[in-house]
């Protein structure tokens, strides 16, 4: 149970990502309808409906986790893409093909198993523990209540089981990853002999024409986009936070309420043996194995010193079997109830009767206790009354956010009104292009669009109020604006003549570079002359990039010196080949190979897995649906 974490650290990476960013959590078993696919969906998997708004709810979430990745690297434009919107559709109809087939199958995951996988969550653990305040927060954040959560989680853990158990049947034979080590491990002496077209710059003389003509042949390219100047505002339940009050009787009352929130808790160090039960098992499985339980306990109580010696023998759970059963520190909320009401009810090495959780039997021994530390009302006075200005104004945001998007549509001359309201600050950014934005307020993909419509470039009226992130409404106006215009000749005819001068350069290295190249196979040693020898293989490439070691290892071994050649970024590059070493590989390379290959195979049979069900599913894309702006 408590070693949960130490086997299925690919799990919990996914599972962490479901927490932070769940696409997949609007959907569920029961959303069957039968007819085909119809104007307001994006897709049909099965009888299964993919609504636009659940396409457009994970593609908003794609967009957020991308752009807490990339910061102001972020170009929302790209999901104006074609292929990034079918890639992410094809990633929810994979979703609903393998839950279709878990719930055909009967496939289950236990309380335990959820319950497990929760705690063990990154996302949810202050200093590697599980938080009960932290798991109700981050759920609060998301909106998200907790049996969503759970439901979304089973669901995920379920199509866990299913890709897990068919990528890991892939399998490698000793004899092929013996071959496969041995090509890898397969060392080439080679010297390389390159053409820089720096070096062909002096000979190159481009014409005035041909400036002229790149020019006026490449229009697009000289293009400065179309920008807006902008000013607007932005409601949010932080920008609500300044207009509450909140009096010292609420701050009383919360602190009253909520005194464990201020302080260390007191935590527990426990050490436990776990005689455990199979989920669903009868009573006369059970009463046997409570006996073994009281056996064992009747034997620690005679000589308490054994418990660790007991622990490692007797105990099923792995994870703290080893460490003589000792869970380390914990604190309310971290462990399932009636261990945790059992622990917290015993003195210093005291032994418990036998506590029974839905794992089975524990026997519990309290090894020390740390005393809580609280603080004072003055002192969390700050961040009580934060917490209830965010409250606060969370539940004002639905009534405002109705208000704030009807007061800037109606008056939509200008933003003022908006702003007296609600006490907002009337800001300005500009640079605005319809691709991106300088500042992240105004980057979301459906204000660009509405601030580059015909109502705001030319009639300057307020733009719609747009959700650009949970709880953040903006609304901006067109103030400035520039069209696109071409950048004039003279400005960028020396970046052209350079630019052809480069390009003219790079043809003639790599003219020069196949000329050689030819010289040297028909046994003209002296028409290049090589730098030092090396050794390279394909485990070892030294600065090698993949096309230059595939050409290396593409030339005869029989036939040497033998040479290869091919066109880089500056030039022209040729390698000799002297000298190929066989190496043989050890047997912790042997298995590593196989087990790669047993990997690569395994996903090639998850693929071949999804295609069969794809196959044997009826579904249907509504393209259009599928290229609307979102």
């Amino acid at each position: 149970m408590f070693d949960f974490v130490t086997h299925h650290k690919r799990l919990l990476q996914f599972v962490l990502a479901l927490v932070i960013v769940p696409p997949f959590a609007l959907w569920g078993i029961d959303s069957y309808q039968r007819g085909g696919v119809r104007a307001g969906d994006v897709a049909e998997v099965a009888g299964q409906k993919i609504s636009e708004q659940e396409f457009a709810e994970a593609m908003r979430q794609q967009q957020e986790r991308l752009r807490a990745m990339l910061g102001r690297n972020f170009d929302p434009a790209m999901f104006d893409s074609s292929a990034i919107r079918m890639e992410l559709l094809e990633g929810m109809i994979s979703q609903r093909l393998l839950m279709q087939h878990a719930v055909r199958n009967n496939f289950n995951v236990s309380n335990e198993t959820l319950i497990e996988t929760t705690m063990s969550i990154p996302a949810f653990q202050v200093g590697g523990k599980f938080s009960r305040e932290l798991y109700d927060s981050m759920l609060r954040n998301e909106r998200m209540s907790s049996e969503t959560f759970d439901a979304a989680l089973r669901r995920d853990l379920l199509v866990q089981q299913i890709s897990g158990a068919v990528s890991d049947s892939g399998m490698a034979s000793k004899v092929a990853a013996r071959q496969f080590a041995l090509l890898r491990a397969q060392q080439r002496e080679v010297a390389e002999h390159r053409i820089q077209a720096g070096a062909q710059l002096a000979r190159v003389k481009i014409a005035p024409e041909a400036v002229r003509a790149f020019y006026e042949g490449n229009p697009a390219r000289f293009l400065v986009p179309e920008e807006v100047q902008v000013e607007y505002v932005v409601l949010s339940t932080d920008a609500l936070l300044a207009a509450e009050k909140i009096g010292p009787d609420e701050i009383k009352a919360y602190y009253q309420t909520n005194s464990a929130k201020y302080g260390e808790p007191e935590q527990r160090r426990a050490s436990h043996i776990l005689i455990a039960s199979k989920s669903g098992a009868g009573e006369s499985e059970k009463a046997k194995t409570r006996e073994r339980a009281a056996q064992i306990l009747a034997q620690v109580r005679k000589s308490p010193e054994s418990f660790a010696d007991h622990a490692k023998k007797s105990s099923d759970d792995p994870g703290s079997a080893s460490q003589g059963g000792d869970l380390g520190f914990f604190a309310r909320g971290m462990m399932v109830r009636p261990f945790e009401d059992a622990a917290f009810r015993l003195k210093p090495n005291q032994i418990s009767d036998l506590v029974e959780s839905d794992f089975g039997f524990h026997i519990i021994r309290i090894t020390s206790i740390k005393a809580g530390k609280m603080k004072s009302m003055e002192q969390a006075r700050p961040e009580i009354e934060l917490e209830l200005k965010k409250q606060r104004a969370g539940r004002r945001f639905a009534e405002a956010a109705e208000a704030f998007s009807n007061l800037v549509y109606e008056q939509a001359d200008s933003l003022a009104p908006a702003a007296e309201r609600f006490r907002l600050a009337i800001q300005n950014a500009q640079g605005i292009t319809r691709q991106s934005a300088p500042v992240a307020a105004l980057s979301h993909p459906k204000l660009l669009a509405a601030l580059f419509a015909d109502d705001s470039v030319k009639n300057g009226r307020n733009t719609e109020a747009v959700e650009t992130a949970p709880s953040t409404l903006v609304s901006a106006r067109v103030v400035g604006h520039k069209p696109a215009t071409r950048r004039p000749f003279d400005e960028v005819k020396g970046e052209i003549g350079k630019l052809l001068a480069q390009q003219e350069a790079l043809a003639l290295s790599r003219k020069q570079g196949m000329e050689r190249l030819e010289e040297l196979r028909k046994g003209n040693a002296s028409a290049a002359r090589f730098g030092a020898t090396k050794l390279v293989s394909r485990d070892q490439p030294q600065d090698l990039d993949a096309g230059s070691l595939s050409q290396v290892f593409r030339v005869d071994a029989a036939k040497l010196p033998a040479y290869a050649g091919l066109e880089s970024k500056d030039g022209y590059v040729i390698y000799r080949v002297s000298r190929v070493a066989d190496v043989e590989p050890d047997e912790a390379r042997q298995r590593s190979v196989q087990s790669e290959l047993g990997r690569t195979s395994g996903t090639q049979e998850f693929k071949s897995f999804l295609d069969g069900l794809r196959a044997k599913a009826s579904v249907e894309v509504n393209k259009a649906a599928l290229e609307k702006k979102n």
